[in-house]
């Protein structure tokens, strides 16, 4: 399963996009998550200072 943004704790930081291999993620005020590049490994949810990513 590809890695969900809670939008409610994502402050857009860029954090993510910044550590994600496959350029899966853009900001537009939150982080945004393309399921069909994400590889699932897990560096954003790692990343992230709010705890706004997961991958369940």
């Amino acid at each position: 399963m590809a890695a969900r943004v809670d939008e409610d704790k994502c402050t857009g930081c860029g954090r993510c996009a910044e550590v994600c291999p496959a350029e899966a993620i853009t900001l537009n005020e939150v982080a945004i998550v393309d399921p069909d590049e994400c590889l699932e490994c897990g560096a954003c949810v790692d990343e992230c200072p709010n705890e706004a990513i997961s991958l369940d």
